[in-house]
């Protein structure tokens, strides 16, 4: 993928993701499956999995690059760079997510299994966030803390639910309890999770109302 992109490594290039998302930054890094973004107006450097890119193109540059130097270290170094390896080495770090809808999501990755990771939120506590569906995230610096929180208010407790290799075998750990997907941005997104079976899923809602979901589909999910 590097040689992809090397004719615009170091230029100013506007990226398109999937959702009609756009990015505009200099392109830092490039690998396999992941490309490496320095957004000058904030500084911060966007991780973006290149699964989602639908299209990129050398861009105009914005008035406030016109006398910008993105800084010499990122905050994840690697001699070659991937998704995977990028959520290893920030295994640990505050990072920003986003998955879908109109906000993103702040905290920390506690662990990385084959397709998902759990993510530990001051705010939504553990998540379980499907690889697939992460479309870009963003690392800060490792003294950064969410919210000026201090580390007595910001404890990462262990998770008492035996973690599975695969998201599937995760989702079938949760069965038979209360259970909020992609952050419950919807009434049917909430509710008993009765069953999952052959990459679907039963969902039975407050108004006791059952609802089937298709698990490709599915992007977070969490206990309440």
């Amino acid at each position: 993928m590097l040689s992809d992109f090397v004719d615009l490594m170091g230029k100013y290039i506007e990226v398109e993701i999937s959702g009609g998302e756009f990015h505009k930054g200099i392109l830092i890094d490039a690998g396999l499956d992941i490309i490496v973004l320095n957004d000058g107006r904030t500084n911060s450097f966007l991780y973006i999995p290149f699964v989602h890119v639908q299209r990129w193109k050398k861009a105009s540059l914005d008035e406030e690059y016109t006398s910008f130097n993105p800084p010499s270290e990122k905050p994840i170094e690697a001699d070659t760079i991937s998704f995977r390896k990028v959520l290893t080495i920030a295994k640990g770090l505050f990072v920003k997510v986003y998955v879908t809808g109109n906000k993103s999501i702040h905290g920390y990755i506690t662990s990385i299994m084959n397709d998902y990771f759990v993510f530990h939120s001051p705010v939504y506590k553990t998540m379980f966030i499907s690889m697939n569906h992460v479309k870009w995230l963003i690392p800060y610096s490792p003294n950064t803390i969410p919210y000026s929180l201090n580390k007595e208010n910001l404890p990462l407790v262990p998770i008492s639910t035996p973690l599975s290799r695969s998201f599937y075998e995760q989702l079938k750990r949760l069965e038979n309890q209360l259970v909020i997907i992609d952050g419950g941005d919807h009434t049917e997104k909430i509710g008993l999770l009765q069953k999952v079976r052959n990459n679907k899923m039963m969902l039975i809602t407050a108004e006791g109302e059952t609802v089937y979901r298709n698990l490709e589909h599915i992007k977070t999910i969490q206990l309440p």
